[in-house]
């Protein structure tokens, strides 16, 4: 697991508790693009006209549990082929593998904040977006305290 918590040049933990959270799974490869400042979506997923301001990341490895949140910077269209924040390759491994869709949005956020204490997996994971706030964040233990404290 990250020891980013404990970096002496981690980012704040100070988002507002009522602010809204979009919690989405991310494998490896994802998470890496979310450290980069961004976050795919294929235009059809309900998440991609969803009003929040911050993502949460529940990790499929090596964590397996919600390790960190960003605040959302922007939302950019992008259609493949075309230019953006995607390169081909970001194609290759963050949109094939789960979608034939050629228009994706392109969440960019700020620096990545990781949680105090990270939210563990006791359920099967995190399938689709799940809506909370940064204050249940903090305070579910659980996937499954924190799927009580959400909307799915």
């Amino acid at each position: 697991m990250d020891l980013d918590r404990f970096a002496a040049d981690a980012p704040c933990d100070d988002a507002p508790g009522d602010a809204r959270v979009c919690v989405v799974a991310t494998r490896p490869d994802t998470f890496e693009r979310c450290r980069d400042g961004f976050y795919p979506a294929p235009r059809s997923y309900d998440r991609t006209r969803a009003a929040f301001d911050y993502m949460a990341f529940y990790r499929t490895a090596p964590a397996s549990a919600v390790t960190h949140y960003a605040r959302v910077v922007d939302r950019t269209e992008q259609t493949r082929g075309e230019p953006g924040p995607m390169a081909e390759a970001d194609w290759e491994a963050l949109i094939d593998p789960f979608s034939e869709e050629r228009v994706v949005i392109v969440f960019a956020f700020d620096d990545l904040v990781p949680l105090e204490r990270p939210v563990e997996n006791d359920l099967n994971g995190v399938r689709g977006a799940w809506y909370c706030t940064v204050a249940d964040l903090r305070a579910a233990e659980t996937l499954s305290g924190l799927r009580d404290r959400s909307e799915t």
